[in-house]
C-alpha cells in the first residue's frame, strides 16, 4: 500500500508515533528518482532523517536536501563502503535521537506502517537488536534478473542470522558492537549481526511488508559482476569468522569451490585429456578421461535437478525454477572470481574498490 493509500487519521497517527521511537539513514549512489520515491516513503515518519551520499554525479544531493533530510557527502578520497555510508549517517543523528534506527538503501520504498511495526516489537522485544520484514522486488517481471533478486529476498520469519541492509537496529547495540565494519566492500550486515549475536543479542524477521527494492538488473553483466562481489563477501566473512562456533560461510564457500571450481575444471581437463588421448591412439585413456567429464557435467545436472525442486516444492512454476537452478549454478564461476580477487588484495595489500553492477537511477 502506497502513503496516498492510508486513512489521513492512521497516517497521522502513524507519523507522530513512529517519528519520536527512529531515525533513519539512507545511504545512495546515483540513485535518481529512486532515491526521490525512498526519501517521501519516510517523510515525516523518522527523525531525524539523514541521507549519505557516496559521491552521487546526479543530483541526489539536491533532492534528499529539497525533501527535508539532513545531508552527509562522503569524501570519496577516502575508500568507500556501505558499511562507512551507514556509520556516518550515524554519527550524525546524535546520541540523543531517538532509540532506533531504519537502515534504507536509496533504492527501496519503505511500506506504510514497516516503521511503526518494527519499533513496537523493539519495545516489547529487550533481546532484540534488529529486525527485518518482508523485503519485495517491485518490478520482479521486468527481466529474469530481478526474479532472481525477489526469490533472494525470501526469507523465513522468525529468530535469523541476518537481516540484510535494510532493517530496523537499536542504536545502543550498534554502538556497542562498533558499528559496521567499514572495511568490507560486501556483506557487511550479516557480519555485523554475526557480532550482535555472539554479544548475546537476538536477530528477528518479521511476516509483516518492510519495503519495496528496485534491483533494475537488465543485463546478464550486471548479474555476472553482482555474483563476483557476492564470492568477494563470502570469502572475507569466513577469513574473519569461519573458525568461530559458528563456522561462518565455510558451506558457503565450499559450494562455490566445488560448483564454480572444482566441477568445471574436472569436466574441461577430462574432455581434453580423451581427446588428446584418442589422437594418440590411447583409447582406454580416452575413454576413462571422458567418463570422468562425464560424470563431472552430470553431477552438475542433478545439481540443477536439485535446486530447481526446491523452488517447486515452494510453489514456482517450472520456468522459475529452471531459471534459478541455472543461474545459480552460473554464479558459481563468478563467486570463484570475486574469491580469487579477494586473495590478490590480501597478498598484495591496499585497500578494495567498490563491485558495481548498475548504472546511475
Amino acid at each position: 500500500m502506497s502513503d496516498g493509500d492510508a486513512p489521513a487519521d492512521d497516517l497521522a497517527g502513524g507519523t507522530a508515533q513512529g517519528a519520536t521511537r527512529a531515525a533513519a539513514v539512507v545511504i545512495g549512489r546515483n540513485e535518481g528518482v529512486r532515491l526521490i520515491a525512498c526519501l517521501e516513503s519516510l517523510s515525516g515518519r523518522c527523525a531525524p532523517l539523514v541521507y549519505v551520499d557516496s559521491g552521487s554525479s546526479d543530483d541526489s544531493v539536491a533532492a534528499a536536501a529539497a525533501r527535508g533530510a539532513e545531508v552527509v557527502a562522503l569524501d570519496m578520497n577516502k575508500p568507500f563502503t556501505a558499511a562507512r555510508a551507514r556509520n556516518a549517517g550515524l554519527a550524525r543523528i546524535g546520541a540523543d535521537a531517538a532509540p532506533y534506527v531504519q537502515f534504507v538503501d536509496g533504492d527501496c520504498i519503505v511500506e506504510l506502517g514497516w516503521i511503526e511495526t518494527a519499533a513496537d516489537f523493539l519495545d516489547d522485544r529487550s533481546d532484540v537488536a534488529a529486525v527485518a520484514g518482508r523485503l519485495t522486488e517491485r518490478f520482479p517481471e521486468a527481466t529474469v534478473y530481478n526474479r532472481l533478486c525477489a526469490i533472494e529476498w525470501q526469507a523465513e520469519p522468525g529468530a535469523s542470522d541476518a537481516t540484510g541492509g535494510i532493517a530496523m537496529m537499536r542504536r545502543h547495540a550498534l554502538a556497542e558492537a562498533g558499528g559496521f565494519n567499514e572495511t568490507m566492500i560486501a556483506g557487511e550486515e550479516p557480519e555485523l549481526c554475526l557480532r550482535l549475536a555472539r554479544a548475546g543479542w537476538a536477530i528477528w524477521r518479521l511476516d509483516h511488508p518492510m519495503a519495496l527494492h528496485d534491483a533494475a538488473m537488465a543485463r546478464f553483466g550486471q548479474f555476472w559482476m553482482r555474483s563476483i562481489r557476492a564470492g568477494w563477501a563470502a570469502l572475507e566473512g569466513a577469513l574473519m569468522h569461519g573458525g568461530g562456533p559458528e563456522r561462518y560461510n565455510r558451506a558457503r564457500v565450499r559450494s562455490t569451490l566445488i560448483w564454480g571450481l572444482a566441477m568445471p575444471l574436472t569436466a574441461l581437463a577430462g574432455g581434453l585429456g580423451g581427446i588428446v588421448a584418442a589422437f594418440a591412439g590411447l583409447l582406454s585413456l580416452a575413454s576413462a578421461s571422458f567418463a570422468v567429464a562425464s560424470l563431472a557435467v552430470a553431477l552438475a545436472a542433478l545439481q540443477m535437478v536439485r535446486l530447481m525442486q526446491q523452488r517447486l516444492r515452494r510453489g514456482d512454476g517450472w520456468r522459475i525454477a529452471l531459471a534459478f537452478a541455472w543461474f545459480t549454478m552460473v554464479a558459481k564461476p563468478a563467486q570463484v572470481i570475486g574469491m580469487a580477487r579477494l586473495l590478490r588484495r590480501n597478498l598484495r595489500g591496499g585497500t578494495a574498490g567498490l563491485i558495481e553492477y548498475r548504472r546511475a537511477g
